[in-house]
């Protein structure tokens, strides 16, 4: 409640005759009382924001068959090794066939080159779901950031189909030293 204080000061000498002053007092008691339950109620309501996970299919295990694999034209597989110092390397095909290209995790590197062999393949074979194959070949040099880069990258490119191999060839090593990516 707000309170009017009409106390005037006490009579001076000089016999000039002031007006009383009034002082304003505002209890502010309810007011707190009420952001409280404000702040509770949108504390209670609110939603926090839930972490995104990115879904990865993976393939069944087969028993009888543990060690089957999946035919692929390799002109349709896109081979990206992951080195170091935030680095990768990509060539199409087998290696050795074409020539390597050093990249980078960036819109103008990696995902450029998705998005032009996805469409230089979806073109020849015309059917979106037999477009490019991205096999993707972690390294020991390579870091945990730079494979969710990659998978990021992959999936903002729009890749159809992608497969993460844990072996990595002794040529496709060599390929990482002489590009100076695995360091």
């Amino acid at each position: 409640m707000a309170q009017l204080d009409t106390s005037g000061g006490g009579k001076k000498k000089g016999g000039k005759v002031r007006s009383k002053k009034q002082s304003t007092n505002v209890d502010l008691t309810a007011m707190v009382d009420l952001m409280f339950l404000l702040i509770t109620f949108f504390m209670l309501t609110t939603t926090l924001a839930k972490p995104q996970a990115m879904d990865m299919f993976m393939p069944d295990k087969d028993d009888k068959n543990p060690d089957a694999e999946i035919d692929v034209k390799a002109s349709r597989t896109m081979t990206v090794l992951l080195g170091s110092d935030n680095k990768l390397v990509w060539y199409m095909g087998v290696a050795g066939d074409n020539p390597p290209t050093v990249d980078s995790y960036n819109k103008s590197g990696i995902r450029k080159a998705f998005l032009e062999n996805n469409e230089r393949i979806v073109a020849t074979t015309g059917n979106p779901e037999k477009g490019l194959m991205v096999i993707v070949k972690p390294t020991d040099k390579s870091n945990y950031k730079n494979f969710v880069d990659i998978l990021d990258e992959i999936k903002i490119a729009g890749v159809p189909s992608y497969g993460i191999v844990n072996k990595i060839e002794p040529v496709e090593i060599s390929l990482l030293k002489d590009q100076g990516v695995y360091n």
